[in-house]
């Protein structure tokens, strides 16, 4: 196609019609109670939640998306369920077709060894490495149109939270385990994607931990700021920092494409967390922020009322439907954002208002408490 369009432009006439790329992120709400749970439902009768999930996935279309807690297992039997369900001939709207797939082991539920929450017990989902039942609970999948180059993925999911430079670590109430502790709750991600045009593009996918359910020593909301934080040394290029489990040193490469993915479970105005990691995120040079918004967030602030009366924000941008009573109200987590190198044309959250075309699916929180946020990129 790139040859093609050279030599129509060489001979005066129009090139045929750039190709576009929709990327997304979307968190499922696929984590089940038990292991093997999610696998069963998916191989046998999906729940009506998980059926609206496949809608909204078949409504919006994404060419690559990382969908956060889906359950992970080693066979990867959830993941091939998902992908059979997407593009069966029956369901909601039309088939769609991702064949090619990464999911890898999380620190959720994996358990330390160590008495983590400080609540004088060992074993407790408080315990692990990241919080989670059993180990792969709240994982992560990235779904694609085009292949992934497996062999060049890189996971930081062992890396410990004290090797990130200034790390926000609560040193006095973790005490002598502060410097096993692991940064990420699941997993920080490299995918590398060739695209249709043979350009490689760098999934950066994550999911941080939300920064409450913690005590004054704020030991939730520092690890999310500092799992935010990992992306903005990451983009830096720094040939020493980080090592991935493999362990090969350096953050990603000056000339690479890369998009940013995941419900990072912070809002740059409102909400709990430390907003400079956000906020340095969004600001950073390297990256664009399309500012993704939907009509139905814009209609949900007002009908909802409580929390969201007082927010700061515009709330056309919020993507989570969170409660209010008690709760945030409904804030923006969720992001997709492209290097600035890649042109954006198009970008939304799937949020429709009362009454416009796919709105049953995500009613009441149906799908999920999360709206999928999608981006659409031009391949030159």
């Amino acid at each position: 196609m790139r040859m093609l369009s050279l030599l129509l432009l060489a001979a005066g006439l129009p090139a045929a019609a750039q190709e576009t790329v929709r990327i997304a992120t979307y968190n499922v709400s696929l984590a089940r109670e038990a292991p093997g749970a999610l696998v069963t439902e998916l191989e046998g009768t999906p729940s009506d939640q998980a059926i609206a999930v496949l809608g909204v996935l078949r409504t919006v279309r994404p060419d690559i998306v990382l969908l956060n807690e889906v359950d992970y297992d080693e066979a990867g039997r959830a993941v091939r369920a998902l992908q059979a369900l997407l593009a069966a001939p029956t369901g909601p709207g039309s088939p769609l077709d991702l064949p090619h797939a990464f999911s890898g082991p999380v620190n959720t539920g994996v358990d330390s060894g160590l008495d983590l929450d400080g609540d004088g017990r060992l074993g407790g989902p408080g315990d692990a490495w990241g919080y989670g039942v059993f180990p792969g609970q709240y994982g992560m999948v990235v779904l694609s149109r085009w292949p992934i180059e497996r062999d060049d993925v890189r996971s930081f999911r062992l890396l410990r939270w004290a090797d990130l430079p200034d790390a926000l670590l609560p040193e006095d109430f973790y005490g002598e385990t502060a410097p096993q502790l692991r940064l990420s709750s699941k997993a920080h991600w490299d995918v590398p994607i060739v695209l249709g045009d043979g350009r490689r593009l760098h999934a950066l996918a994550s999911h941080p931990t939300p920064p409450v359910f913690d005590g004054p020593e704020d030991r939730n909301g520092r690890r999310n700021a500092d799992e935010i934080r990992f992306w903005s040394i990451y983009l830096e290029g720094d040939a020493t920092l980080p090592v991935d489990d493999m362990g090969t040193v350096g953050g990603l490469p000056e000339d690479a494409a890369a998009v940013i993915l995941g419900d990072l479970n912070a809002d740059p105005a409102d909400g709990d967390g430390h907003r400079a990691a956000i906020g340095g995120l969004l600001d950073h040079p390297r990256l664009q922020d399309p500012r993704p918004a939907s009509d139905g967030a814009a209609a949900a602030a007002v009908s909802s009322g409580g929390a969201n009366a007082d927010h700061h924000g515009d709330p056309r941008l919020d993507t989570a439907d969170f409660r209010d009573a008690p709760g945030p109200g409904n804030l923006r987590v969720d992001y997709v954002l492209p290097t600035s190198g890649l042109h954006v044309t198009d970008s939304g959250v799937f949020w429709p208002a009362p009454g416009e075309p796919g709105a049953e699916l995500v009613a009441g929180r149906r799908a999920s408490d999360h709206h999928l946020v999608w981006v659409d990129l031009t391949l030159e």
